[in-house]
């Protein structure tokens, strides 16, 4: 039986908060049709506009660029909406200076390892070796304002959207069944470097894609490879600025 005092401490003893539910864990419902789906977009608008537009120059030749590219990457956002919970908690793609910072930094180291690559396989290649994209710019003069548009597009635009497919919609689809993070790591690299689709320079692209999806191993997150990646990319970008204006001999 309680004595009187002990009721009164009972009766005067601050309430303790309800302790919440735990959030219910928050999973996407993709696989890896969702990748093929947004690569096969990519592939089909390439062939289509190539058809159309023949050998193109000018604002075609900006459109034979931008639009497949842009069109996968809004695929795969347009994926994490419909079966999963949007590119920021399915992808990790928000703002963070930590990942920022890791991108550079990994971009950076990324960059030397690429460059020193690219000469090698310029080297073994030749002189004709050159990317798709580089042979598309090959001998056309452009105008500033849209050579600074694929400029914009090589450097910031597309890194960003095959991100989205390669060590998005892939990597998520793959942890979805259950794989390591090794495997995935692997697994995307390769793929990433075939579905370039330029065969001559799969194994460069492997080399490229590497410290890229390093990025994305260790920070969990897109945006450090999305930033990697746009590292990686800045002087192929400026390179293809000054050829396309002309200041850079072909």
């Amino acid at each position: 039986m309680n004595t009187p005092n002990q009721s009164d401490s009972a009766a005067n003893a601050p309430l303790e908060p309800a302790q919440p539910e735990a959030a219910p864990t928050r999973t996407h419902r993709w696989g890896l049709g969702a990748f093929f789906f947004a690569q096969a977009i990519f592939v089909l608008v390439s062939v289509t506009l190539a058809a159309a537009l023949g050998s193109p120059d000018g604002m075609a030749l900006v459109l034979m660029l931008v639009l497949p590219t842009v069109l996968a990457g809004a695929v795969a956002v347009l994926i994490t909406v419909v079966r999963g919970n949007g590119p920021r908690l399915d992808f990790g793609l928000e703002w963070r200076w930590s990942d920022v910072t890791t991108g550079l930094a990994i971009g950076g180291i990324g960059l030397v390892t690429t460059t020193i690559a690219t000469m090698l396989w310029a080297k073994w290649m030749g002189p004709d070796a050159q990317s798709t994209v580089s042979s598309l710019v090959d001998g056309v003069q452009l105008p500033p304002a849209l050579a600074v548009v694929i400029f914009l597009h090589i450097w910031l635009v597309a890194p960003l959207c095959e991100e989205l497919l390669y060590r998005g919609l892939l990597w998520g689809a793959m942890e979805r069944l259950r794989w390591s993070q090794l495997n995935v790591f692997v697994l995307s690299t390769a793929v990433f470097a075939i579905g370039h689709l330029e065969p001559e320079r799969t194994a460069l692209l492997l080399v490229i894609a590497i410290p890229i999806g390093v990025a994305r191993m260790v920070t969990g997150r897109l945006t450090a490879s999305v930033v990697a990646h746009q590292v990686n990319n800045f002087l192929p970008a400026l390179g293809l600025l000054l050829l396309s204006l002309g200041l850079l001999p072909a």
